[in-house]
């Protein structure tokens, strides 16, 4: 249904076309009206995306007025007591991905809904100068397509497995865990740091290397660099998405790649120019124009994105790095970072996993930081999660001042060489922002020296030190997983990364963790106690589950509390089912000896320990 508050006539002609021009199917719904001034597409389901396109004044990406700037376009949506305002984004011809359109009169909104029944929707389009950045709703005059509104009809979602929209918006929760809001699942993070410049696609429109010369190793060579993903062309399957007749199926294929080895996220920045590393990535028409959009790159984006929500893998959205974290408003919160962010938020806020990041290595103040959260938070009605990146022996500095602030919810690490460090920073921030009433999500996302990071399996076939201090380190200190950092020196890097298969075992000994942690234990419910233990890692829930991590494997005592328990290994090095040693129960209270490992005594491994509930219980 739609509707809009015009004349008397425009009122009866809607009438009149409500009655045959609303079209629903299995897959999308069509409602036109008006000489086609709204279309709804989408599947209209609970956690789907929601498209709705108003005919608007026509404009270009180059016009004067500055489209971007000059309009602004909020549409509120409403079911029962729940109402959400999103910022809507000039669409050019509504078809740009495919035509490579920099015209038209399209404007767009893009809404997930979290309920099932009927919406409504109601826009506001208004126009004056600069009013894309400014703060009240009612400056400006109103515009065109102003007061639209309308209804819809949503069912429930249909999706289930690794899809996202089956599991409904990952949330900051006020635990250590993002949580799912469909499945109540909590979230530990397995995937991909690099290449950071994922988005550097020769098949973007608009996407070329701008760099005159590269540190050495970053990208191989001084050629000019984008990336192909050539090796991934297998994995593109047949009914994925494309774009322009066929462009696309190389980056789709790395998703499907990545996601098939059970990762969930993926690390990438969406505007390193300005003294970035790679210079290659950037949402702008033109490298030096910061205030105009590629609407037909920023679509083809957006058909990735949506390919990841159905994979299972989290936007991890590094907004800029430290090289150029000073190149929008020096630094500052002003009119190019305001319109940045506004249009990453219009354009992706709707995705069901986001992470938005401050910045990789960041160097703003903590003024600054603070601002950012703000107008992020404001903006983005979805309340997705807000970090910060920063350098090792940076924490205090970065970290400290933020605790406590609501609308900065944890911290993407940095550690040092050989990540040994890892389970402390992580414990220590864990536990200092629980003391603080506001709890975060501590994630590792880098490691080691610049040039090093995780080597390729050829080179490293074990990952010992990774698996060891890092992985396992943040995961039995509470923290909420890592993503892998490749560096520079080595092939298939931070910036050249062609083949994620370079680390195909990597992704193996990642999701060994993974689903230890989702299969076995409440770890939402655990916190770390390592005082437990003799040797080694503990997380507890008191008195039913302990899990004992041994990164050198041999005998450790536990202190548990009364009752009987059993114990069961697990090999982080291979995965697959518990297994039994010698000691295969215990009783409490008490300090027990929980036995030899039942092979490779001298590597590293699980124990896990649950409390027996009744006789027969394995």
């Amino acid at each position: 249904m739609a509707g809009n508050p015009g004349t008397t006539s425009e009122k009866l002609t809607l009438k009149k076309l409500f009655v045959g021009s609303i079209v629903f199917t299995v897959f999308s719904a069509c409602l036109v009206f008006a000489e086609q001034k709204v279309v709804i597409t989408g599947q209209l389901k609970k956690w789907h995306r929601v498209t709705v396109t108003f005919a608007g004044p026509a404009t270009s990406e180059n016009a004067v007025p500055n489209p971007f700037l000059y309009y602004r376009m909020d549409v509120t949506f409403t079911n029962g007591q729940d109402t959400y305002t999103v910022p809507g984004f000039y669409a050019a011809d509504g078809d740009a991905a495919n035509t490579s359109a920099a015209e038209g009169n399209k404007w767009r909104v893009h809404f997930t809904p979290d309920k099932v029944g009927r919406w409504t929707y109601k826009a506001s389009f208004r126009k004056g100068e600069n009013i894309a950045i400014s703060d009240l709703p009612d400056s400006g005059e109103p515009a065109a397509f102003d007061g639209a509104y309308g209804t819809f009809e949503t069912g429930p979602t249909d999706k289930t497995g690794q899809d996202f929209r089956g599991k409904g918006m990952l949330r900051y929760a006020g635990q250590h865990y993002l949580r799912f809001a469909e499945t109540g699942q909590y979230f530990i993070k397995g995937g991909a740091d690099s290449p950071e410049n994922f988005l550097a696609y020769f098949e973007f429109d608009g996407t070329f290397d701008t760099a005159g010369r590269k540190r050495e190793g970053e990208a191989g060579s001084d050629e000019k660099f984008l990336h192909h993903y050539q090796p991934h062309a297998r994995d593109w399957r047949a009914g994925d998405p494309v774009w322009k007749n066929g462009k696309g199926k190389n980056i789709i294929g790395a998703v499907n790649y990545l996601a098939g080895k059970g990762m969930n996220s993926v690390y990438f920045l969406t505007y390193n120019l300005d003294g970035g590393d790679g210079r290659d990535v950037w949402p702008w028409r033109r490298p030096d124009e910061k205030l105009r959009f590629d609407c037909s790159k920023l679509d083809q984006w957006e058909i990735v994105f949506s390919h990841m929500d159905r994979s299972g893998i989290m936007l991890h959205v590094i907004t800029q790095e430290q090289e150029n974290d000073q190149g929008l408003d020096g630094g500052q919160l002003g009119i190019q970072r305001k319109l940045y962010y506004r249009e990453l938020i219009a354009r992706f806020g709707h995705h069901p996993a986001v992470v938005w990041n401050l910045g990789e290595e960041n160097t703003n103040t903590d003024a600054q930081r603070k601002a950012f959260c703000d107008y992020i938070r404001r903006l983005d009605t979805y309340n997705h999660p807000i970090v910060a990146h920063t350098f090792p022996g940076q924490y205090d500095k970065v970290y400290g001042p933020l605790l406590a602030n609501a609308d900065f919810d944890g911290t993407s690490l940095q550690m040092n060489e050989t990540g040994s460090d890892t389970h402390s920073e992580t414990l220590k921030w864990v536990k200092r922002s629980s003391q603080t009433g506001h709890k975060w999500f501590v994630c590792l996302d880098e490691y080691g020296h610049g040039a090093n990071g995780v080597k390729p399996d050829f080179m490293d076939p074990d990952h010992d030190e990774a698996r060891k201090n890092c992985l396992w380190g943040n995961l039995m200190a509470g923290g909420a997983g890592v993503e892998w950092y490749f560096g520079y020196k080595f092939g298939h890097n931070d910036l050249n990364c062609e083949d994620w298969r370079s680390r195909d075992h990597l992704w193996d000994l990642t999701r060994y963790a993974l689903q230890f942690f989702h299969d076995y234990v409440p770890f939402e419910q655990m916190h770390s106690d390592d005082s437990l233990v003799s040797r080694g890692w503990c997380l507890v829930k008191t008195g039913s589950v302990y899990v004992v991590y041994l990164p050198d494997g041999g005998l450790t005592d536990l202190q548990q509390a009364g009752g009987n328990y059993t114990v069961r290994w697990y090999n982080p090095r291979t995965g697959g089912k518990l297994q039994k040693s010698y000691v295969t129960e215990i009783s409490g209270p008490g300090l027990v000896c929980l036995g030899n490992p039942p092979a490779d005594s001298d590597k590293d491994w699980v124990v896990l320990v649950k409390r027996r509930r009744r006789a027969g219980d394995g």
